[in-house]
């Protein structure tokens, strides 16, 4: 199964969500991939000078995390993620990494993906946004792909937009989110 976890926008717990969802289904030992994009030596995650730019001329870099921590991909880890990467990549450059992205995906039994990016390449089985209404900027990926998702974790804040109609709606720490995982999970098996 695939899922991606993307959102509206920077700092919102969609870290925090995948990580829900590995260490609530341990049963589908996930591989989980956090996805970075950078422009202009400027973090698409936090918006500021950062150290996630490619080190090489390659147009991108995936490491494996090896240590359970702090960092997002060492977050997948300690929730109970088999494996867990970092993907980091120029913004428009996602592209190059597909094939990487594959190959991880055929060697997976189950994947989470952390971005809103990924869905430009690729329809996942299920599609969960990170919404908090507290927040006014939206990403341009999460404006071109938010009638996709599947269900909205909402983080803060009200609001109902158009977009958000007739979709499952979730708190983040409800037993919700896992419920709909394992529903879909059954469905693919």
């Amino acid at each position: 199964m695939i899922v991606v976890v993307g959102g509206h926008t920077r700092n919102i717990g969609k870290t925090a969500v995948a990580a829900q969802i590995i260490e609530q289904i341990p049963e589908a030992h996930w591989t989980a991939v956090k996805i970075t994009q950078y422009g202009h030596g400027v973090c698409s995650n936090s918006g500021e000078p950062c150290g996630c730019q490619t080190t090489t001329e390659c147009a991108f870099e995936m490491d494996e995390e090896r240590v359970p921590g702090s960092t997002d991909s060492g977050r997948f880890l300690a929730a109970g993620a088999k494996r867990a990467y970092w993907l980091r990549t120029a913004q428009g450059q996602l592209g190059e990494a597909m094939p990487r992205i594959h190959q991880l995906i055929r060697e997976s039994e189950n994947i989470v993906f952390e971005s809103n990016s990924l869905l430009q390449f690729m329809k996942p089985d299920l599609y969960i946004a990170v919404v908090d209404f507290r927040i006014a900027d939206q990403k341009l990926s999460f404006q071109r792909f938010a009638d996709r998702a599947d269900a909205f974790v909402l983080t803060g804040g009200q609001g109902s937009p158009a977009w958000m109609r007739g979709k499952t709606l979730l708190t983040p720490s409800g037993p919700e989110l896992a419920a709909l995982v394992r529903r879909k999970l059954a469905i693919l098996r």
